[in-house]
C-alpha cells in the first residue's frame, strides 16, 4: 500500500473512531485539552526510543505521535477550522519559506549566515501574526518543558543583545544565586527558596545554552548515569542477599564510588 493510501488509512480510522453514530466512546468525549498530555507522552517516548537506538520502536512511537497529530486535525475538522490537508500543507509552505537556499535563488557562505537568514524570516513570520504577536519572547510556547522554555526565552533575548558576555559570566551568576538559596534555606522560608531554586535552575538554563548543549538532553544523560550507578549499588547488596533498605547510607555511597570506578576503568 503507497504512502498516501496508508495516510488516508489512517484518517479514516480516526473519522470512524468519532463518529457520533457508533464510534469509541472515549475517543468522541476527548478534547484538545485532554489529548495534549498524551500528545507530549507520544514526543517523549519517540525522543527514548532514540536515546536507545531501538528502530523498531521508533517506527511504532513515530506512529503514535502521528495519530496524535491526526486526533488533533479531525477534532478541529469537525469544529471547521481546519483539516490533516491544511496541517499539511502550513508545514510544507513553511519549510519551502525558510529555505530559499533551496528552493529559491538564495546562497549562504556559511551556516551562521544560515541561521541568521532562519531567524530574519521566523521573525517576519512573527511579525505577521499580528501585533498581540510581535514581541519578542511572545511566542515561545508556555507548555515547553521549563528548562527548554528558559533556553528558548533567553536565547531570543539573547538576539536582541540582552545576554551574560560569556560563559564564565554565567558561572558567576550562578554562584551569586546558589548563594541567595543557601540564606533562604538556613532561614526555613520555603517560599522564598522555592523562588531562589527557580532562578538557579533558570541561570542553569543559560548555562547550558551558552554552552551549546540541550538541559534536557544532559539531564536525561545524568539520569541514565543514575539509575546505572545505583543499579550497581542494588546488584552488589543483591549478591549479599539484601536490598538497599537493608543498607545504610555510608555502604550505599561507597559502592556509589565503587560504580564510578568501574565506570572510568572501562
Amino acid at each position: 500500500m503507497s504512502q498516501v493510501a496508508q495516510i488516508d488509512r489512517l484518517l479514516a480510522i480516526m473519522a470512524r473512531l468519532r463518529d457520533p453514530a457508533g464510534g469509541c466512546p472515549w475517543d468522541l468525549e476527548q478534547t484538545f485539552a485532554s489529548i495534549s498530555p498524551y500528545t507530549l507522552e507520544e514526543a517523549y517516548e519517540v525522543v527514548d526510543a532514540i536515546e536507545r537506538n531501538d528502530l523498531n520502536d521508533l517506527r511504532e512511537e513515530l506512529g503514535d505521535l502521528l495519530l496524535q497529530v491526526v486526533f488533533h486535525s479531525r477534532m478541529a475538522e469537525e469544529q471547521g477550522a481546519f483539516a490533516f490537508e491544511d496541517v499539511a500543507a502550513a508545514i510544507c509552505d513553511k519549510m519551502v519559506r525558510r529555505h530559499p537556499n533551496v528552493f529559491g535563488e538564495a546562497a549562504f557562505e556559511s551556516v551562521a549566515e544560515r541561521g541568521a537568514a532562519w531567524e530574519t524570516i521566523k521573525a517576519a513570520e512573527r511579525a505577521s501574526k499580528g501585533a498581540h504577536r510581535a514581541g519578542v519572547l511572545d511566542d515561545v510556547p508556555a507548555g515547553l518543558p521549563g528548562l527548554v522554555r528558559a533556553v528558548k526565552l533567553t536565547r531570543r533575548a539573547a538576539r536582541v543583545g540582552f545576554d551574560w558576555p560569556d560563559t564564565l559570566a554565567v558561572l558567576e551568576k550562578l554562584r551569586e544565586e546558589t548563594a541567595e538559596l543557601e540564606v533562604e534555606i538556613t532561614a526555613g522560608d520555603k517560599a522564598k527558596a522555592r523562588e531562589e531554586l527557580g532562578d538557579l535552575l533558570f541561570v542553569c538554563a543559560n548555562l547550558a545554552r551558552k554552552l551549546e548543549v540541550d538541559p534536557e538532553d544532559t539531564l536525561r544523560a545524568a539520569n541514565t548515569k543514575f539509575i546505572r550507578r545505583f543499579g550497581f549499588i542494588e546488584r552488589a547488596l543483591a549478591v549479599q542477599g539484601r536490598r538497599p533498605e537493608q543498607s545504610h547510607l555510608e555502604e550505599m555511597d561507597a559502592l556509589w564510588d565503587e560504580a564510578k570506578r568501574v565506570e572510568k576503568a572501562g
